[in-house]
């Protein structure tokens, strides 16, 4: 009976450290990419001067029920220019020289920061990335829900106490 047991922990020790494992492949394709691409290709040398976000928490508003997070993706959003697009006085002859380049419409991919043919393990390091930001919202989220759930179960119970005939 006791080795029937030993062997059932060793089991769900194994396949915990196999979860845990599976949890560090961001970290593992981003190895593999420094190896492919050598270790001063990807480093934070080749980081953008001024980064923006890819990715926004955001939290719901709500005044009787648990908070939520979520993730959002970040797009560039340009303000509405106000008064007239050309200017008071035209010229008549010729174009303009000057033209302003377009914004673009969402941030940079931050893959392109180490070249234009990235190894698809540098491409793997960031989707895991990217999912575990989700992952990451989603826990925070399920932590409020809990610690929420927890407060008005309390709250309920202290009220029944109270209701309770022989409480004086």
């Amino acid at each position: 009976m006791a080795g029937a047991e030993l062997r059932a922990e060793s089991d769900s020790l194994l396949l915990q450290l196999l979860r845990d494992l599976e949890e560090l492949e961001g970290w593992f394709s981003l190895s593999k990419a420094r190896y492919a691409m050598g270790a001063k290709s990807v480093g934070p040398l080749q980081f953008a001067s001024r980064m923006e976000p890819h990715y926004y928490v955001r939290t719901s508003e709500t005044q009787d029920g648990p908070q939520k997070l979520w993730m959002v993706r970040a797009v560039a959003e340009t303000p509405e220019e106000v008064g007239p697009r050309e200017p008071a006085l035209r010229r008549r002859k010729g174009l303009s020289r000057t033209s302003k380049p377009e914004p673009s419409a969402a941030p940079e991919d931050p893959l392109n920061w180490f070249g234009i043919l990235v190894p698809h393990s540098l491409r793997q390091a960031q989707a895991s990335f990217q999912e575990g930001l989700q992952l990451a919202a989603d826990m925070a989220s399920l932590q409020i829900r809990i610690n929420w759930g927890r407060s008005q179960l309390r709250g309920l119970q202290e009220k029944l106490r109270q209701l309770e005939p022989g409480a004086a």
